[in-house]
């Protein structure tokens, strides 16, 4: 008998559990377990069959084939002797009278358990620590001979083209094809359905729908003006759930499968489960995410490489910053791959600001906000998402509930399974999770994660314009060329008030940060019709929302503020693009309401140094205020109580 093989699993039973402070609360979507117990005994070793030493071994025939016949036939009716002496005639019935513990019947079908490493952590580490076969002084990167390398005038599509690219999001990853193109045939979604950007923060990022956000005009150049300066803020890209969830979470899900292996069996679309583990690790992007970055860069360096003449012209180079979190400094060094090229050495110079309690950073800001990192004042979203789930995965729970035996699956549970289908997308580029729910489920799931930003890290938020408020400072700074006269709030002082690592005057400037930091900016920008229609509800989908976080902080998200010179209009002129799609200005303070979204300079920066005026660090940080959960308390502009 050919013993099946078992997938690759790594031993131990302890998991990694309890708050991790290295994050946002709303950046810990699960609990990883980062080692397990060897759920099965090694396979006993094969029999290697004994050879005869004599020379004459196996040179004549032994038997002949009346005697191999005659013994088959006599195994055969000692099996079913020693079969009917153990269980009589129920070993030959279709179902046995009384299910056992570890074999139970469901209907009149025997069904085995799950074996014990479902759910279990798989790793595959790569590369080995120490492999046999590197000797790196054998292959060089540069063995000279590398013909002509005239290089040529710098892209400006942005300028030049006559239409701008749009991004459709995700070309490599695998659609089930039950929830499949809807103009290939199918038949089970609607036209304007799009799984890939049903699942909010987790999205890829996507170019939005011209004219979605309330300006009817595109990314492009307007007409009559021309591009000046680019201030680039991205997300990381694609990667593993983060290390703690307040709801649902993928990891827990998959330990809860592991710890009852022996108890349950899984049928009909589910039953894949009975051989699935967990294929997620923790936190570091993804080839996906990879990807996102590198492209994100080409991208940026075809539209707006023209920018880099500045610098030759002032003798400089760039300065990007990120800060010190794996996925964060990686997406970084992605991106300049893609916007400079390997190697990008002497190209570009690389901040990487510390993500840890103690440092202060614009790009972690709630690292030096205590407030932030208490869960009634920032996690007010969990409330919310509990509840909605119990409605939009109520019909979910009961449909699979049916197809699991044995293990009882609760609303919490369901949700966990709809992260595994996105985090499973873009790590390993599919997953069986996703062909479980319908088009109206998705949507339930894209708006649940609407309500965790909208309350833990936006408009809904009492911390969300405070965390955003030292970014706007260093906007202001580098829009200004002057430095930050008070920091008084995340802005590190050490690095800001150094024109080396925090130059002024520059034409680019590139910065990488959170889902989280980057909402918690267009919500200190008061970019407030993204605020229209008031709180968002927990009991229903409300119509035409302005507030989608799959459009404004997926993967690989985007946000360009475009400064621009116009001979029809006077005055510089500034313009927010997230996404590909124009943001209207019109909430902030003298904005006009411009075809093209554009503000002057000048009132654009007075307005925000009023914002910033009005914006209490102290007290929205530090301040001992509390609000209660639900609906009791809200706000729509991401401010905290007010003193008394």
């Amino acid at each position: 008998m050919t013993m099946a093989s078992k997938p690759d699993v790594e031993s131990g039973s302890t998991y990694h559990q309890g708050y991790d402070n290295d994050s946002p609360d709303t950046e810990r979507e699960a609990l990883l377990p980062i080692s397990r117990q060897d759920a099965e005994d090694k396979p006993p070793s094969p029999i290697s069959p004994t050879h005869s030493s004599s020379p004459g071994f196996c040179s004549k025939r032994q038997f002949a084939s009346v005697h191999v016949s005659v013994a088959f036939v006599a195994g055969i009716f000692a099996c079913f002797l020693a079969q009917y002496a153990i269980c009589g005639t129920n070993c030959f019935s279709k179902s046995p009278p009384h299910a056992s513990t570890t074999t139970p019947v469901f209907g009149d079908t025997v069904n085995v358990m799950a074996p014990p490493y479902v759910g279990s952590t798989e790793v595959h580490n790569f590369p080995p620590t120490k492999p046999t076969n590197a000797f790196p002084s054998l292959f060089p990167t540069n063995v000279g001979y590398a013909g002509g390398t005239p290089t040529g005038a710098e892209a400006a599509v942005v300028a030049t083209a006559p239409s701008y690219p749009i991004h459709s999001g995700a070309a490599q990853l695998v659609l089930p094809e039950s929830l499949g193109n809807h103009n290939k045939g199918n038949k089970k979604t609607s036209k304007g359905f799009n799984l890939f950007r049903s699942w909010g923060n987790l999205s890829p990022w996507y170019t939005v729908d011209k004219g979605r956000f309330g300006v009817d005009a595109g990314p492009e150049t307007p007409e009559s003006c021309r591009v000046t300066g680019l201030h680039f803020l991205h997300r990381h890209g694609a990667r593993y759930p983060t290390a703690w969830a307040a709801f649902g979470g993928p990891a827990n899900f998959s330990r809860k499968l592991n710890q009852s292996a022996n108890k349950w069996n899984a049928s009909h679309d589910l039953e894949f489960m009975n051989e699935w583990t967990y294929k997620l690790g923790e936190e570091l992007l993804t080839p996906f995410g990879r990807q996102q970055l590198f492209d994100l860069g080409i991208s940026m360096r075809l539209k707006y490489g023209f920018l880099l003449k500045n610098f030759t012209e002032s003798n400089t180079i760039p300065v990007f910053r990120t800060e010190s979190q794996d996925r964060m400094l990686h997406s970084a060094l992605n991106f300049a791959i893609g916007f400079f090229g390997y190697p990008f050495e002497g190209q570009y110079q690389q901040s990487i600001t510390i993500e840890a309690a103690g440092f202060n950073n614009t790009l972690a800001p709630y690292k030096t906000c205590p407030n932030a990192n208490i869960k009634s004042k920032a996690d007010r979203g969990v409330w919310y998402v509990r509840e909605w789930a119990n409605i939009y995965l109520k019909d979910a729970q009961k449909r699979l509930q049916t197809r699991m035996h044995g293990l009882d699956l609760t609303v919490e549970d369901i949700y966990s399974m709809q992260q595994m289908c996105a985090y499973e997308t873009v790590a390993i580029g599919y997953s069986k999770f996703c062909e479980l729910f319908t088009e109206e489920e998705w949507e339930g799931f894209n708006y649940a994660l609407d309500l965790t930003f909208w309350y833990g890290s936006a408009f809904g938020s009492p911390v969300a314009r405070v965390q955003g408020i030292g970014y706007i400072q260093e906007l202001v700074s580098r829009l200004t060329h002057t430095p930050i006269e008070t920091h008084n709030s995340s802005t590190n002082a050490t690095l800001n008030d150094n024109p080396i690592t925090f130059p002024l005057g520059q034409s680019l400037y590139v910065d990488a940060t959170h889902e989280v930091v980057v909402l918690n900016i267009i919500t200190a920008l008061n970019l407030s019709n993204f605020a229209e229609g008031g709180p968002l509800p927990y009991t229903h989908i409300p119509k035409d929302r302005t507030f989608k976080v799959a459009e404004l902080a997926p993967f690989a998200t985007n946000v360009q503020f475009q400064l621009l010179e116009c001979s029809s209009i006077p005055n510089p002129q500034i313009r927010i693009i997230i996404n590909d799609g124009v943001a209207p200005l019109t909430g902030i303070n003298g904005c006009p309401k411009q075809k093209d979204g554009m503000c002057p300079v000048d009132t654009f920066v007075n307005a925000q140094k009023e914002i910033i005026a009005n914006t209490d660090w102290q007290w929205d940080c530090h301040g001992d205020w509390t609000v209660p959960e639900g609906t009791e308390w809200e706000t729509v502009t991401g401010d905290a109580p007010k003193r008394h």
